[in-house]
This record gives C-alpha cells, sequence and structure tokens, in this order.
C-alpha cells in the first residue's frame, strides 16, 4: 500500500495491526495516535527532530492533559496552541503530512 493521498484514505488502513513501514514516520506516529496507541504515537515522535515531531509530540502531550508540556512544544514548532477539537487537529496534522 502507497502512501494516503487523502485523510479518508488513511482512515481505511486503520482496520490494520500495524501502520506500513514505509510510511514516513510522522505519518506512523499520527497512525498509532488515532488507533488510541499514545505510547507507539510518543515513542516515535520524541525521535522526530522536525517541526511535524514537535507538533505531532505537542499533540500527544495535550491529548494527556499536560498542556504545559504541550505548551512548550508548540512553541518548538512555532505555533500556537490550537483552539481546535484534539479529533480535529489529530487530522489536520494527517492532512499536513500526506499533502
Amino acid at each position: 500500500m502507497s502512501t494516503p493521498q487523502s485523510y479518508t484514505e488513511f482512515e481505511a488502513t486503520l482496520d490494520q495491526s500495524n501502520p506500513p513501514s514505509h510510511w514516513p514516520q510522522a505519518l506512523q506516529a499520527l497512525w498509532h495516535q488515532t488507533k488510541g496507541n499514545w505510547e507507539a504515537s510518543h515513542n516515535i515522535a520524541q525521535d522526530l527532530h522536525s517541526e511535524m515531531g514537535s507538533l505531532i509530540h505537542a499533540h500527544l502531550h495535550r491529548d494527556e492533559g499536560d498542556d504545559w508540556n504541550a505548551k512548550y512544544w508548540y512553541r518548538q514548532a512555532g505555533r500556537a496552541f490550537p483552539q481546535v477539537s484534539l479529533a480535529e487537529e489529530l487530522k489536520q496534522l494527517v492532512n499536513e503530512v500526506i499533502t
């Protein structure tokens, strides 16, 4: 399976037990978070030394309710704390990675 070209294609992979290994690591991290596996997502995100890695890291800490830590990671990514739901933010991050 190739890298998804839309969020709908991304969602269609969620019945699998693991994301495709050839996907970018950021997309794999988001896949794990979408599936509810915070730990697997965090393990990938903390090794992504990029703006997207910081955004995923921020989202994860926001999800766990650690706003102080999340705000740090949003600042690292040069972004403001989002005003959208966690689900909408996750969808936006997936779309950023695949476009």
